[in-house]
């Protein structure tokens, strides 16, 4: 889809792109910049997910709810590329903020490459599958707003001047980390699971081709593995820290 600008139509992706590339940068020049410098990118990258994560979770709701063929190989609807645009354009930003400050961080850059391999090629080769990617992107970003503000209190609470952080932070860990695993430990390989079996009934056959699902399905795969890998490190570390610290109770009495 485009945007008219005037008597000009624009397409979507570069005014996307523009908006959280702009948002970057007042975050960056502006709203963070009294943080230390070596969080204000991190908090800058924050800022943009959050101007996509839960704007893309209804907007990608109303636009699978909206198609009248809602199959893992349906054909794309109007709607669909402009999300897909949507977040084509934030990944490409956040790569961008990777490439700049974190070029040695390979995990998120490959993440973020994978990620725009597979909304790229629903969005501009096959023209199909949109549903599912859609229907994944919807469980991916649904957490977004809860790990942002975690993330944020997390990158401020070794920071002496900001007691609150440190209180945040301890205040949405456990909530943030059951949400979390539901949603990337239960939801996401079901819907997954899914995806991948009408695939290989063939569902897809003449829309999208083998290689290209397959391609997919690593993909999200390795995502769901990672993020689960992930999630369960971070409870080991919970429950590690509260033990030490009813210990450290305990010697006190």
């Amino acid at each position: 889809m485009s945007i008219e600008v005037g008597e000009i139509s624009v397409p979507d992706l570069p005014i996307f792109f523009s908006m959280f590339l702009i948002i970057y940068l007042i975050a960056y020049s502006i709203v963070f910049r009294n943080w230390k410098p070596q969080i204000r990118p991190e908090a800058s990258s924050c800022l943009i997910s959050i101007f996509h994560g839960t704007p893309a979770v209804f907007l990608a709701s109303g636009a699978v709810f909206s198609s009248p063929s809602r199959s893992f190989s349906s054909a794309n609807t109007a709607s669909q590329n402009t999300v897909l645009d949507f977040s084509v354009a934030y990944f490409l930003t956040d790569l961008l903020h990777y490439i700049v400050f974190y070029p040695s961080d390979v995990l998120f850059i490959g993440h973020h490459l994978a990620t725009l391999f597979v909304f790229v090629t629903c969005r501009f080769l096959v023209f199909h599958g949109a549903c599912a990617i859609l229907g994944l992107l919807i469980l991916a970003e649904v957490t977004s707003a809860c790990q942002n503000a975690w993330t944020l209190a997390g990158a401020r609470k070794n920071d002496p001047e900001s007691r609150l952080a440190v209180k945040v932070y301890d205040l949405l860990s456990p909530p943030f980390y059951a949400f979390y695993s539901i949603v990337r430990g239960v939801l996401g390989p079901l819907f997954f699971g899914k995806m991948v079996a009408s695939y290989a009934r063939g569902e897809a056959n003449g829309v999208i081709p083998n290689w290209l699902w397959i391609s997919w399905a690593i993909v999200v795969g390795t995502a769901i593995t990672v993020s689960i890998l992930w999630i369960w490190n971070l409870w080991i570390e919970l429950f590690r820290e509260r033990k030490a610290k009813l210990g450290q109770a305990k010697k006190v009495r």
